[in-house]
């Protein structure tokens, strides 16, 4: 039901020079602020870090065990199921891959 509506000479070129600033002003903050940051992601998870993480909860999922530590969900994943395996945890509940485990106490 209808195209665009056509934009007359003068908003064209109104549009065309907001673009041309804001390109402007995007690539000064870039050398200015020294880039986005982002978080660095391991993929690997240490008995260590894993152990301050489960000591400090009653219960732990997969992706709080990830977000604590600073690793990704599968390395977090495998670390927990290879944590039942052994004994140090057990599974308390969740379903679908969606696990809860808890800290088995000594």
């Amino acid at each position: 039901m209808g195209g665009s509506k056509n934009k007359s000479p003068a908003q064209k070129e109104k549009s065309q020079d907001s673009k041309k600033s804001d390109s402007k002003k995007s690539k000064k903050g870039d050398k200015s602020e020294g880039g986005s940051v982002k978080a660095e992601i391991r993929v690997t998870l240490t008995e260590q870090q894993a152990a301050k993480a489960l000591k400090s909860s009653k219960v732990i999922t997969v992706q709080e065990l990830a977000r604590q530590t600073g690793v990704k969900i599968s390395a977090a994943n495998a670390f927990l199921i290879e944590a039942a395996k052994k004994g140090t945890v057990k599974k308390v509940g969740g379903y679908s891959g969606h696990h809860i485990y808890q800290p088995v106490s000594a």
